[in-house]
C-alpha cells in the first residue's frame, strides 16, 4: 500500500535537490543552442571542411547513447587528456548533455532556416545587405519563429535526460530520490516522487510552449 505519509515527508527534501537539475538544464541548453546554431549554420552554407566535421559529429551525438557518451567524457577522456582528470562529475554532466543536445538542435535549426524561402534572401542582398545582414535581420528571426517548437521538445528531453547525471556522481533529485529508496526501502514512493517533480516540470514547459507558439503566430493567423 501506497505510503502517502513518507510520500510527503521525501518531497520537500527532494525540492532542495532542484535547483541542481534546474542548473544543469539551464546551463546545458545556452551551451547546446549556442552550439547548435553554430553547427547549422555551417551546414547550411556548406562551408569546406568544417560541414564534413559538423556532419560527423551530428552523426556521432546523434547515433549513440547519451549514458554512453556521459561515461565517455568523464571516465574514458581523462585517461586520453590527463589534464581532464580535475573535471567534476557536474560538469562532466553539462558538457556530455550539451554535446548531445547541440546535435539535435543543430538539425532542428538547420531545417527552420531552409524553410525561409530563398528569395528573401536574394531580395535583402539586392537592397544591399550583407549576407550576415541578412541573416541577423531577415531569415533566423522567421527561423526561430518556425524553430520553437522542435527546440521546445528538444528541452523537454534536455530535463528529463538531467536524471542519467546521478551516474555519475550527481546528487539532484534523481539521485536523492534513489538514496532515500535505499535507505527506507520505500521505493516506490521515492519514484513515484521524482517521477511526478518531473511530471510538474514537463508539463510546466509544455504550457510555455504552447502560449509561446500562440504569441508568435498572432501575426500570422
Amino acid at each position: 500500500m501506497l505510503d502517502w505519509s513518507y510520500l510527503g515527508q521525501l518531497t520537500p527534501i527532494l525540492i532542495k535537490y532542484l535547483p541542481v537539475t534546474l542548473g544543469l538544464t539551464l546551463v546545458a541548453t545556452v551551451l547546446s543552442l549556442a552550439l547548435g546554431l553554430a553547427l547549422a549554420l555551417i551546414k547550411v552554407f556548406k562551408l569546406p571542411i568544417a560541414n564534413q566535421l559538423a556532419t560527423l559529429y551530428i552523426s556521432f551525438f546523434r547515433g549513440t547513447p547519451l549514458l554512453v557518451q556521459l561515461f565517455l567524457i568523464y571516465y574514458g577522456l581523462p585517461q586520453i587528456f590527463p589534464a581532464m582528470k580535475a573535471m567534476t562529475a557536474y560538469s562532466a554532466a553539462i558538457l556530455g548533455l550539451s554535446l548531445h543536445f547541440s546535435a539535435y538542435m543543430a538539425e532542428s535549426m538547420r531545417g527552420a532556416i531552409k524553410s525561409v524561402p530563398s528569395h528573401q534572401t536574394e531580395a535583402a542582398l539586392s537592397i544591399g545587405m550583407t549576407l550576415s545582414q541578412a541573416m541577423r535581420r531577415i531569415i533566423l528571426p522567421q527561423a526561430g519563429r518556425a524553430a520553437v517548437p522542435a527546440l521546445m521538445n528538444n528541452f523537454i528531453d534536455l530535463l528529463k535526460s538531467t536524471s542519467l547525471a546521478f551516474t555519475l556522481g550527481v546528487t539532484e533529485i534523481m539521485a536523492k530520490a534513489q538514496q532515500e529508496a535505499s535507505s527506507s526501502f520505500n521505493f516506490f514512493e521515492s519514484f513515484l516522487a521524482v517521477a511526478l517533480m518531473y511530471w510538474l516540470m514537463v508539463s510546466a514547459l509544455s504550457w510555455g510552449q504552447h502560449h509561446i507558439e500562440k504569441r508568435l503566430n498572432r501575426g500570422f493567423a
